[in-house]
């Protein structure tokens, strides 16, 4: 058995099979795609949010149920009032569909999180107090005791301030 000296072997690494790459990304992908919260609903009426003299942010939004009430963006709504409208998810609709709609958001929430329900109401600075007051009511009747406004903070005066 004969040796051969001064030849080395040359050992190569062996190449990275990436075949299974696409399939690990568009895995990802479509996890990142589940798991996103996008937003629901796209506001369907035109709103300028007052201003208030203080404000806090909520805490859990996945428990935030938003209502706009605001001037309809095209043509007639049904039960506008003085031209003003209220917007549930994507759908405009009248203060009668309240209830069915806190019931539909109460349905989809955990039972222990359904009392902690928040709805926020989007008011437009020049709507109709009585408009508000039936969407109060509504909410009222359909049990949803926790009602927030939505408002943006009011900017400090530079000449207050000197």
């Amino acid at each position: 058995m004969s040796r051969r000296f001064g030849r080395e072997r040359r050992r190569e690494v062996p190449r990275l099979n990436t075949s299974s790459l696409p399939d690990l990304i568009f895995t990802l992908l479509f996890f990142f795609m589940l798991v996103t919260n996008l937003r629901e609903s796209r506001p369907k009426v035109d709103y300028r949010v007052p201003e208030a003299a203080r404000a806090e942010r909520l805490e859990k939004k996945s428990l935030v149920t938003t209502i706009y009430v605001g001037r309809a963006a095209a043509g007639d709504a049904p039960g506008a009032v003085g031209g003003f409208c209220i917007q549930l998810n994507d759908k405009l609709a009248t203060v009668d569909d309240i209830p069915a709609f806190i019931a539909a958001e109460q349905a989809r929430l955990a039972p222990e999180d359904r009392g902690r329900m928040v709805v926020s109401l989007k008011v437009d600075g020049d709507a109709p107090m009585g408009l508000v007051a039936d969407v109060k009511e509504a909410l009222r009747r359909a049990g949803a005791l926790n009602v927030s406004y939505s408002a943006r903070e009011a900017e400090a005066d530079e000449a207050s301030a000197d």
